[in-house]
């Protein structure tokens, strides 16, 4: 009989104490994909480093992105009026929710001097959860 209830307690304890820690060390330690697709990364070719600061510098200060890193040096070769051109270019890589690309794409439209500018996105499926929530926090849903 005594057997039989400490394994129930044992049981009791497991189910109730020990099983949810390990359910939220496990949440803590992840790669963060349980806000998959919550947030992207867009990509912006610019024609230089001054306007990928101009560009990236409203996002962040219009709440459109919670970081915008300039590459810089990267070399586009691409069609473009029936010729084939190669430009050297740089690169932005810009974090923000999923639900602001539209505006972000708007924003970055509206400030780009190329007539036909690059804006593409990509949905982050896996990260740090902490900047993940970084990045939720410092870019509100609904801007």
């Amino acid at each position: 009989m005594l057997t039989l209830v400490n394994r129930k307690h044992l049981l009791a304890f497991y189910l109730s104490v020990l099983r949810p820690c390990f359910v939220i060390a496990q949440l803590n330690m992840s790669s963060g994909s349980i806000d998959a697709d919550k947030y992207s990364v867009a990509y912006v070719t610019v024609p230089n480093t001054d306007v990928g600061k101009t560009i990236g510098h409203g996002l962040v200060k219009n709440k459109l992105a919670a970081c915008v890193n300039i590459v810089p040096q990267v070399t586009s070769i691409y069609e473009w009026k029936d010729e084939i051109n190669e430009d050297n270019e740089a690169l932005l890589m810009i974090k923000t929710r999923t639900s602001l690309v539209d505006k972000l794409t708007e924003y970055v439209r509206s400030n780009h001097p190329y007539e036909v500018c690059e804006v593409i996105s990509l949905p982050i499926k896996n990260g740090n959860p902490p900047y993940l929530k970084w990045i939720g926090e410092t870019v509100p849903d609904s801007n």
